[in-house]
Parts: C-alpha cells; sequence; structure tokens
C-alpha cells in the first residue's frame, strides 16, 4: 500500500512510482510496499534531513550506487545487509535521536570557526555536506528566494555528497564541508554581509559545496605524465578544476535545480559558479593574489559593482580552500595528516608504474612537517595577509594567529624529528625553503603544496577562455 497522497511541505513526482516520499515536519511513519529496481539516478527516492523514520519491506535488487543514495542518514545502519539480500527483521529503522540533537546544537554555532567538522561528520552519520549545505541555504532564505524546490535540492547535494570520493584521505566531502562552512563565515564578515547579493550567497556557497567534485586523489601533474583522458579534454589547463565545474553543472542539469529560471539566467549561474571554482586553481595563485594586492595598493575595490564583489568572492573561496593551517590546531594537524597521506600514497603509485615521483609525494625524503611549513610560507601567509588588510576583523586576526602557532609547532616537530633543538625555528624555515623551493624560481604551486617545474612540464596548448573558461573581468 502506498502511502497517503496528501503529503505536506514537500513537492514529489507523482509518476515516479518507486518513491518513499518524507514529510519535512512531524512524527510520521512512511510506509511502502514497492521493490527497488536498478535504475538510472534520476528517478530515485527523495530523502528528507528531518525525517524521523522509514519503512522499507522490500527485499528487491538494489545497485550499490543508487543503494548508498536511497539510504543517505541510515546507509550505516542496515545497508550491509540490503547489499547482501538479508531481509530485515524489523521494517522500522530509526534515526538516533541523539544524533541528530548534537548535529542540530553544533549547527547553532556554524560561524564559529573552531567549528570541527569531523564531530559533524561523525554525528551526521557522513553526511555533513549534505546537511551542512542544505542548513545554510535554508538560514539565508535562499530556497524561498529562488523558489527553489526543496526536494530538487536535496537529490542534488545527495548526488554531490556521493560523487566526492570517501576513500581519498583529504579531497573528500568532509573537506567540502569544511570549506563551504569557512565560506560562511567569510560572507558574515562585515563588508561582505552589507554588499553580497542572494545570488551572491548562493553562488559561494554551491562553489564551496562542489569546488574539488569528484576529485581523483592525484594532482594536475600526474594527470598530465599519464595522458589520463581529463588533462586531454582540458588541454592540461586547470584539468582539475575544469572537471570539477563540468561535474557541478552537470548535476544541476540532471537534477534540473535551476529548470524554472529563465535559460539565459541559468546559464549565467553556471558561468559564474565555474568562474568561482576555477579560481582554485593553485597554479594561479600569484595571479590573484597580484591582482587583490593592486587593489588594496590603489584602494579602489568597490563592493556595489558586481564585478568586484565576485572577485571578491574568487578570493573568499581561495581562502576557505586552504584555510586549514589557519584552524586551530587540534583540527589544522588531522587536516595535513590527510593531505599528506593522499601526496604519499600518489607517489607510492608513481613508484609502482615506474613514473618519476611528484615533488612532495615521496614519503623517503618529505616529511609532513617540511611540507606544512612550506605551504604555509609561500602559500598561506601571503594569502591571508592580504585578506587581513581587506577584512581586518577579529576574525581575520584569529586565523593569523592560529597560522603563527601552528607554523611554530611544526617547526617544533622538525626539530625533534631532526634532532636540532639548538637552531632556532627561523634556521630551521630556512632549511625547508631550500627543499620546498626549486633553485630556478619556476615552479607553480599545485594543491597544497605539491610543485611543478615549468620547465620541464610538457603541456599542450591550453584552450582560449572564450573556449573553455568562464570569466568575470574586475
Amino acid at each position: 500500500v502506498l502511502p497517503s497522497r496528501t503529503r505536506g511541505a514537500i513537492s514529489y513526482d507523482s509518476s515516479d512510482q518507486t518513491a518513499l516520499y518524507i514529510r519535512m515536519l512531524g512524527d510520521v511513519r512512511v510506509r511502502s510496499q514497492v521493490g527497488f529496481e536498478p535504475e538510472g539516478r534520476d528517478s530515485y527516492p527523495y530523502l528528507c534531513i528531518d525525517f524521523r523514520t522509514l519503512h522499507c519491506d522490500s527485499a528487491g535488487p538494489v545497485s550499490g550506487r543508487r543503494l548508498r543514495r536511497l539510504l543517505s542518514f541510515q546507509r550505516y545502519l542496515h545497508s550491509s545487509r540490503l547489499l547482501r539480500g538479508t531481509p530485515h527483521l524489523n521494517p522500522l529503522h530509526i534515526l538516533d535521536e541523539d544524533y541528530t540533537g548534537q548535529a542540530k546544537c553544533m549547527l547553532e554555532k556554524v560561524g564559529m570557526w573552531n567549528f570541527d567538522i569531523f564531530l559533524f561528520d561523525r554525528l551526521t552519520n557522513g553526511n555533513s555536506l549534505v546537511t551542512l549545505t542544505f542548513h545554510l541555504l535554508n538560514q539565508y532564505g535562499l530556497l524561498e528566494l529562488f523558489q527553489l524546490d526543496m526536494m530538487k535540492l536535496w537529490r542534488f547535494l545527495v548526488m554531490v555528497q556521493e560523487d566526492y570520493h570517501s576513500l581519498n584521505p583529504y579531497h573528500n566531502a568532509v573537506h567540502a564541508a569544511d570549506v563551504t562552512q569557512a565560506m560562511y563565515c567569510y560572507m558574515r564578515e562585515p563588508k561582505l554581509a552589507k554588499s553580497l547579493t542572494s545570488c551572491d550567497l548562493l553562488l559561494g556557497l554551491l562553489a564551496a559545496a562542489t569546488h574539488d567534485l569528484d576529485h581523483p586523489g592525484v594532482n594536475q601533474p600526474f594527470l598530465i605524465k599519464t595522458n589520463h583522458y581529463l588533462a586531454k579534454l582540458y588541454r592540461n589547463s586547470s584539468v582539475l578544476e575544469n572537471h570539477h565545474w563540468r561535474s557541478a553543472v552537470g548535476l544541476l542539469r540532471e537534477t534540473g535545480l535551476f529548470s524554472h529560471l529563465p535559460a539565459e539566467d541559468g546559464l549565467q549561474m553556471e558561468r559564474q559558479l565555474g568562474s568561482l571554482i576555477l579560481a582554485t586553481d593553485i597554479s594561479r595563485q600569484n595571479e590573484y593574489l597580484g591582482k587583490f594586492r593592486t587593489h588594496l595598493d590603489q584602494d579602489d575595490l568597490c563592493l556595489s559593482s558586481a564585478a568586484h564583489r565576485h572577485f571578491i568572492l574568487q578570493m573568499a573561496l581561495k581562502c576557505a580552500d586552504i584555510c586549514n593551517p589557519c584552524r586551530p590546531w587540534e583540527l589544522s594537524k588531522q587536516w595535513s595528516e590527510k593531505v599528506t597521506e593522499e601526496f604519499f600514497h600518489q607517489g607510492d603509485i608513481e613508484k609502482k608504474h615506474k613514473l618519476e615521483v611528484s615533488p612532495l609525494c615521496d614519503s623517503q625524503s618529505n616529511s609532513m612537517e617540511n611540507i606544512q611549513i612550506g605551504f604555509m610560507t609561500y602559500v598561506v601567509e601571503p594569502l591571508f595577509a592580504e585578506w587581513g588588510r581587506f577584512s581586518d576583523t577579529r576574525l581575520s586576526q584569529t586565523m593569523l594567529g592560529h597560522l603563527g602557532l601552528n607554523k611554530a609547532s611544526w617547526g617544533g616537530l622538525l626539530q625533534q624529528e631532526q634532532g636540532s633543538s639548538t637552531e632556532d625555528l627561523e634556521t630551521v624555515y630556512k632549511c625547508v625553503s631550500v627543499c620546498f623551493v626549486c633553485p630556478c624560481c619556476h615552479f607553480e604551486l599545485n594543491h597544497f603544496g605539491s610543485a611543478i617545474c615549468l620547465q620541464s612540464t610538457d603541456a599542450k596548448e591550453p584552450l582560449a577562455a572564450s573556449e573553455l573558461s568562464p570569466t568575470v573581468e574586475v
């Protein structure tokens, strides 16, 4: 027996006879005897963040990919039994009220810089990106302002979360959630809060959530030297960032999230989303940093200008993407461990296939300490110093304070590792700089300190900007 067709506060596709419909509010049990047949993801059941109970009597065949989307919050409770074809002894599965209560309590402090995304991810059973992004969009009232269909939005966010590779130590959905939370903190800063439009807010949050979508866990030089199809497709130009953007656009179109908007408005949103995501290409760091510094020196940023607001959103997203060293030590250290693990995993793959090991990816010649000190010195500090000039607030001071303390902590650990307690930290930092910067000074920095020498990069002619990359001139 299908549930009643009278459903409150949701939209639904009445033609989808396999769907489970969950009320957004209230204590309600939704029952369905419909079997789950493998099918395209354009018709998987809709799930909602505030559901209390979910009943499913089906033991029909379920594809692994669709199962993860179907279960969402409950996938850890009974997914293994479904995959094994084991029937449910108790068809009623209840989400742990203690966990939902704690997660909601954390969301009340989502604007705090010490927000623990790792704890939040555990409290939401691995659904931090969906939960956080949905909450922020709803908190800003963007669903009503843009008349976004709640079910389409939820479906889009679930698909985004799933298209991050959970096996990546660093570039996974938790990183995307962390960047989204940081982006929210920046958009709340006084200069931005009084200037950003609702469209800016929507694009900023969506760009943060999708900025590393479908990241393969290796960097651009690896894709180029292995002749990966993505490198060929984008002609070695911002390969990963173009892929993240195009993947995000694909999900937007598949879910029809913006289908109710005029066609030109939808295309403009996609282009601006791409412009934000492409700005996270760390190989263009000096380009964006130089432009930012020039604007600040000339004091000509005018946030009433749409182009200038977009540029500041680009810089905010760049800061959010690499803000880990500016978090409290207990959070920052975890991110450092994860990104180093991902680097070294790439190095192991390169060794296995007898490829030249990428800089900073060789666990035998690099350490987490020198990687982090180099990254902080040559990438993070210059960017956040300029951001502090633009937004001289308590948050900026807090971030720079954590950055200095964390760098000193890594320096102390490096001293212990090298057994050189007599050397001061400045001497240690200078030693790291020799390891981190190519003597020819022709390095471009890839994601999180992974550097490639331009003189040895066999890159084809990149696509013209008009062919490939959305641009917003400032």
